[in-house]
Formats: C-alpha cells, structure tokens, sequence
C-alpha cells in the first residue's frame, strides 16, 4: 500500500495545528522514534499506527482496498 499520502497529509496537519512531533508522538501512543522516521519517508506504518495519528490530529483517515 502507499502511505506516503497519508503521512503528509498528517504531517501537514500537525504543521497547521502547530503541534510539535513530540507532543503528536505522547498524544497518539506513537513512538517519537517512529513518528519521525515516517515523516522522513523511512517505514512502513501499519493502518493501525496511521489511524491513531490522525485519530490524534482529529483526522478521518479511509482506507481502500483494491482488488487486483
């Protein structure tokens, strides 16, 4: 899957709220460590890991699957 959509649609979001990642990091249950290597285009988040970021952001994150 591609997720490089969702974390910068999540990272521009914590830009705009003016949160800091270590702030996004305590308020998700996220790993700081992990927090930035996702915004730095490093990892494979899970959807859980994508869902309780944005949950945290106060983002509505949809997942779709396709069919191949």
């Amino acid at each position: 899957m591609h997720f490089q959509l969702l974390i910068k649609a999540i990272k521009e979001r914590r830009e705009m709220l003016q949160v800091t990642q270590e702030t996004l990091a305590e308020l998700s249950g996220v790993g700081l460590r992990t927090l930035k290597q996702f915004e730095s285009g490093k990892g494979n988040p899970t959807a859980e890991t994508l869902q309780k970021l944005g949950n945290a952001l106060g983002l509505e994150l949809c997942f779709k699957i396709k069919e191949l």
